[in-house]
């Protein structure tokens, strides 16, 4: 089994939670976004309890069903790109992974073909 930590210095937020939305894990870039909301202490607690509305319902719906969302929100001048997805172990739907990016302005398009 490797030892290797990727998630914990990678660039973007990364956030877990299970199937309650109980927070799992976090990494040192989820844990900076969401200090005002008690940053690495949101381990152990419920992400529903710490949304307003309508964003509760749209998690709470997320995960019910194992649907993604992905959106992105301007803060502060910032753009970041949002991905909420389910994430999965054994095969069995565990609970919602969200990842957070900035995206840089002049973000180069790619077209392949």
């Amino acid at each position: 089994m490797s030892t290797l930590n990727w998630a914990a210095e990678f660039p973007g937020s990364i956030l877990a939670c299970d199937i309650n939305g109980i927070v799992l894990e976090m990494n040192e870039k989820a844990a900076e976004m969401y200090q005002r909301d008690g940053g690495r202490d949101l381990v152990g607690k419920n992400l529903l309890e710490c949304h307003p509305e309508p964003a509760r319902t749209k998690l709470k719906q997320l995960l019910e069903t194992g649907e993604s969302n992905i959106y992105t929100i301007e803060k502060n001048g910032i753009k970041k790109l949002i991905c909420q997805a389910p994430w999965y172990q054994d095969g069995r739907r565990s609970g919602m992974v969200e990842l957070a990016f900035e995206i840089p302005s002049g973000l180069r398009h790619v077209i392949r073909e």
